[in-house]
């Protein structure tokens, strides 16, 4: 059975609240992670197939059942996109389900989306390179080259639901430097 509270984010993410995704991703993302990391003893990799996790697991949260942990959910999914990954043993190549897609409600900037915008772009940029490489990429394609989550999608050639959890995972760790930076 699960909290009160998670269930309640877990109902507004199934309705598309940007706040509810954020909740989710940011308090089980490092469980996933750490989980994903003893499997595979590679950061890369590790990082992707939690990325890959949330981005399916944002897109079935209908299925998903109260009555059960949701970390074990989780976890469920991401041990088996690491099993589909080993099957088909091209990690770069493979994806989540294409045609599966999540809206999600840029309504309001976040916090972090201020915090990016406020910033001195120089300094800015200096932050953003602590980013690892993949995250400074789809930073720079959102904010800085200003593409559509699609054409972002396009250029990496990864699904929109990937693209949309790089994002929300980059922009919490960049907030997370900046914060660090400010203290």
């Amino acid at each position: 059975m699960i909290s009160e509270q998670l269930e309640q984010h877990i109902n507004k993410a199934k309705k598309g609240n940007q706040i509810a995704f954020k909740y989710l991703l940011d308090n089980y993302w490092s469980q996933v992670y750490k989980f994903q990391l003893k499997r595979t003893q590679n950061e890369y990799i590790a990082e992707e197939i939690t990325v890959q996790t949330f981005s399916k697991a944002f897109v079935k949260l209908d299925t998903f059942d109260v009555n059960y942990s949701f970390i074990t959910w989780l976890i469920a999914i991401s041990k088996n996109i690491h099993i589909d990954l080993i099957r088909k043993k091209s990690i770069e190549t493979t994806y989540v389900d294409r045609k599966a897609e999540v809206n999600f409600i840029d309504e309001n900037p976040t916090a972090e989306d201020q915090l990016i915008t406020e910033q001195n772009l120089s300094h800015l940029l200096q932050l953003i390179k602590r980013l690892k490489p993949h995250y400074q990429e789809v930073i720079q394609l959102r904010y800085f080259q200003e593409l559509t989550y699609k054409e972002i999608s396009e250029k990496i050639e990864e699904p929109i639901t990937n693209v949309k959890v790089k994002l929300l995972r980059a922009k919490k760790l960049l907030a997370e430097i900046i914060k660090d930076k400010n203290s």
